[in-house]
């Protein structure tokens, strides 16, 4: 079970391929962007769909060192890589909202040598989009020396809201896979058949992502690392808790937050269950914790343009700094690190000038008060840790 390292490159539309291991164990892969014209009417669309499908999720089961690496692509509504299904490679997003991994819904798949067809159906619902199709087993590789034999691949033979992207690699809980393939109760995750094939040591998922630079929509600047974490991505200690119990939050890579200030003052004192969510552009609060936050700073107001919340010139010089407490650390958003940066504005679709917020109201709701999307988790590394149902933090290096 070695250890396997895929290192990612900066650039844009370059074909997918796989590189043998360099002598410093990386393997270095070419990926494509999928979103060259994003805008923020369009992720917030995406990001209230979806969090309208975690919130009904009904069943309340919970979840029950060394890895392999490799690149991610930040278009800011989702993060994908190039992954190699039999002799094709797919631009999939990575997504730890849900766990079925598919393709299809750009580069049509075709059946090879390692493939064989299950005869069972498969339907995944995501709220911003859906797939239905055929369900195959198939070889996943991540790189060279790591493939993953016999792993289930739904066959879309339709898909809607996937523009720009073949399909996804789940990395959410086995329990989210119930009811998608007919004939069968669960769906091993990909994260799973690696375990148990020996590929790695235990059941791990570790996260990096990067912000954006200047006016940059789409940047190679993430990596995923299967079976442990990457410590040269996070400084510090990794701050670690337990799934929380509250449905549907439980469902997910659901955790509580037991407080959340504005600067020195109190948002939320009480424990307050949510999701931690690759797939989720923005951070969310429900509109009791929106409204505590927002109260604080004077001004602001909805923009009809975006959808996000604008923040007058005159209170953004002294706006504070947002705490999350989670397992009893302090994780921090500067207002640098809330507020969209001016380089970023025009590209999509703000006014120039204009102070975006990356905070949105995530509706009034009973299990699910928060979601950690991609605007925090590119300030903080992220470990999914299956194997002992937790979810750890640490300031991203």
């Amino acid at each position: 079970m070695a250890r396997l390292t895929l290192a990612f490159v900066a650039a844009a539309l370059i074909s997918g391929s796989f590189a043998a291991p360099t002598s410093s164990g990386t393997v270095t892969l070419g990926f494509s962007r999928g979103n060259s014209k994003p805008n923020w009417t369009q992720a917030l669309a995406h990001d209230k769909s979806r969090a309208s499908h975690f919130s009904k999720k009904s069943h309340s089961k919970d979840l029950a060192a060394r890895g392999a690496s490799f690149p991610s692509t930040n278009e800011d509504f989702s993060y994908v890589s190039a992954v190699q299904v039999g002799s094709q490679t797919f631009n999939l997003i990575v997504d730890t909202g849900s766990s079925n991994t598919w393709v299809g819904a750009g580069t049509a798949y075709k059946p090879g040598s390692t493939s064989a067809d299950t005869g069972h159906s498969v339907s995944v619902s995501y709220g911003s989009g859906s797939f239905s199709g055929e369900e195959y087993t198939d070889t996943v590789s991540l790189g060279s020396g790591f493939s993953i034999t016999k792993q289930s691949i739904g066959v879309a033979t339709t898909a809607t809201g996937f523009s720009g992207v073949d399909g996804i690699i789940g990395f959410g809980p086995e329990d989210l896979t119930s009811g998608t393939v007919t004939g069968v109760s669960l769906v091993p995750t990909v994260v799973q058949n690696a375990k148990s094939q020996g590929l790695i040591s235990t059941e791990v998922l570790g996260v990096y992502f990067d912000p954006l630079s200047g006016s940059a929509t789409t940047a190679s600047n993430g990596e995923l690392t299967l079976g442990g974490v990457d410590s040269t991505k996070y400084t510090g200690a990794i701050t670690y808790t337990p799934i929380t119990s509250t449905s549907p939050s439980s469902q997910y890579w659901g955790i509580d937050i037991s407080k959340i200030t504005y600067g020195s003052t109190t948002v939320a004192s009480s424990s307050n269950p949510g999701i931690v969510d690759t797939g989720t552009t923005l951070i969310y609060l429900d509109t009791t914790l929106y409204n505590a936050l927002y109260k604080n700073i004077k001004g602001y107001a909805l923009d009809s343009t975006t959808g996000l919340v604008t923040i007058p010139a005159s209170s953004y010089s002294s706006l504070s700094s947002v705490t999350f407490t989670i397992g009893g650390t302090a994780f921090t958003l500067t207002p640098s690190q809330y507020i969209l940066p001016q380089a970023q504005v025009a590209a999509w679709g703000g006014t120039v000038g204009k102070y975006y917020s990356l905070i949105g109201n995530l509706g009034t709701g009973s299990g699910l008060n928060f979601i950690l999307g991609q605007k925090f988790l590119e300030n903080y590394y992220s470990v999914y840790d299956t194997a002992n149902s937790r979810v750890g933090l640490a300031t991203r290096a």
